[in-house]
């Protein structure tokens, strides 16, 4: 019989909750608060773990901090249930490396249909380290390519809207990502507050790499520049990789050396480049990154690509005037469709 840990301090949901897992067939412990929920998960080692979040003495983020530091306990699934249903909660609990997320109130075949699923994908993955030769094929990774399938097949998915923001300067960097699909902007703020865009990334590129040693904040703010979806793991899943494959090691610091090589060319266009040609050069980027052809609109807000190219915004609608002027660019609106790329790739 699978054991459950219900980790709630609101007795009556408690105890409805754990009626309905062991109508289902469950064996079901229970915990009031935070503080004796660690002590049963470590004492009873239940085979998954359901916690709210606000709760006396630890809370759940605390819960789960503690679950994941023990040997013996970091590997059961955890599942938050919790009333609040921001959208920046989720996410930093699944940053920290929650299995899944129920909001109150849930359906009764919500929660066993996420109890089950949880359940099973761990049963497979205990299946898997059992045998030796899967346990090898499956955390051996070889290149980037397997470390991206990695992703793809044990990340946790999200889909965010044009303009929201996945990561925000001075969160915890827990986890890392791999855009899927959309293009995603990282900025900051220089000294007088203006915002300065440091990087533009799109599908099959990696997100959000900051010390695998400690859990220092992101320095950056990453905003989605159009409809994106992104796959996250926990940076010390990645970190556990990387120590098993030195191909995949250097892999990826070759990938992060052309990334920086590249900022710094960006960098150096950005002082020395003409107006003009620093419009230019940001334009063709980001239809390069975009992956527009010649005379597909390009729909990109004038201040994004003023804090690309490092001017400013009253400077490059001036530019993208001449440019029309030129014959280069067409301007619908927001929408801008090149006319003649080459000459955009001239321009002095």
């Amino acid at each position: 019989m699978k054991t459950i840990l219900l980790i709630e301090d609101d007795s009556a949901l408690r105890e409805n909750t754990a009626e309905l897992l062991e109508l289902s067939g469950f064996k079901v412990f229970t915990a009031p608060n935070g503080k004796i929920g660690i002590e049963k998960a470590k004492k009873e080692e239940p085979n998954i773990i359901i916690c709210d979040i606000m709760m006396p003495e630890v809370d759940g983020y605390g819960v789960l901090e503690a679950v994941a530091s023990e040997e013996k306990t970091k590997h059961i699934p955890f599942i938050f249930l919790s009333a609040k249903t921001e959208h920046k909660e989720i996410r930093k609990g699944m940053d920290m490396g929650a299995d899944d997320y129920l909001t109150k109130p849930f359906e009764e075949q919500e929660l066993l249909s996420a109890v089950e699923s949880r359940l099973a994908k761990a049963s497979i993955m205990a299946m898997r380290k059992s045998s030796d030769e899967a346990y090898e094929e499956d955390d051996n990774l070889q290149n980037l390519n397997q470390l991206k399938n990695y992703f793809c097949d044990e990340g946790q998915v999200a889909n965010y809207k044009k303009g929201e923001t996945i990561f925000r300067r001075g969160d915890h960097s827990n986890s890392m990502f791999l855009i899927l699909k959309g293009v995603v902007k990282t900025h900051t703020m220089d000294a007088n507050a203006k915002e300065l865009i440091t990087g533009l990334y799109k599908a099959d590129d990696f997100l959000g790499f900051t010390s695998f040693e400690d859990n220092i904040p992101y320095n950056e703010t990453a905003t989605t520049v159009e409809d994106t979806e992104i796959v996250g793991v926990s940076k010390k899943y990645v970190k556990d990789i990387l120590k098993k494959s030195q191909d995949v090691s250097l892999e990826l610091v070759n990938l992060l050396t052309d990334n920086l090589s590249e900022i710094k060319l960006q960098l150096l266009k950005m002082a020395y480049s003409s107006v003009r040609k620093k419009t230019a050069a940001t334009i063709l980027q980001f239809v390069d990154i975009m992956s527009k052809k010649p005379g597909a609109p390009l729909r990109i807000s004038r201040n994004d690509l003023a804090t690309t190219a490092g001017i400013a915004t009253e400077s490059l609608i001036r530019t993208l005037s001449d440019f029309k002027k030129d014959g280069i660019i067409e301007i619908e609106g927001r929408d801008i469709h090149i006319i003649n790329l080459e000459s955009l790739r001239e321009i002095e």
